[in-house]
């Protein structure tokens, strides 16, 4: 079982680290002390318990289409030359870059303060670990 620190965890679910501890204390995650004393709970209890009460804006596009992974943000910044665009979103704590053409950007109406979604299809995503682990 892999165990990540109170505080970590605290921070991947955007809690305070007494808000964890909470939970610990109500038996909404288990949690133990490493070797060290510290305290840590069970990452994967932890990824469930982020997946079970994420609070997502709904997707106002109402569009079918085959990407899983929407994230519906607000347009915080556009920087475009007369051929290329690059477009900042904010998507809850994540920040989003895209990089199309300006006509885009122009046909879609997107300015700062816009909501738009973006949907990144998963054969591009890229997965990294910590630390430098194979």
């Amino acid at each position: 079982m892999t165990q990540i620190r109170v505080k970590d965890a605290a921070r991947f679910l955007g809690v305070s680290d007494d808000t964890v501890r909470r939970w610990i204390d109500t038996g909404v995650v288990a949690g133990e002390k490493d070797a060290a004393g510290r305290g840590v709970v069970d990452a994967l209890a932890i990824a469930r318990l982020a997946r079970d009460n994420a609070v997502l804006p709904a997707d106002p596009s109402e569009i079918g289409r085959s990407a899983r992974n929407r994230l519906v943000g607000v347009v915080t910044e556009i920087t475009t030359d007369t051929v290329m665009a690059q477009v900042e979103l904010q998507c809850g704590p994540h920040r989003i870059v895209s990089l199309m053409s300006s006509e885009a950007v122009r046909e879609l109406g997107l300015e700062p303060g816009s909501i738009a979604i973006a949907v990144v299809k998963a054969t591009t995503v890229m997965i990294e670990t910590p630390g430098g682990r194979a």
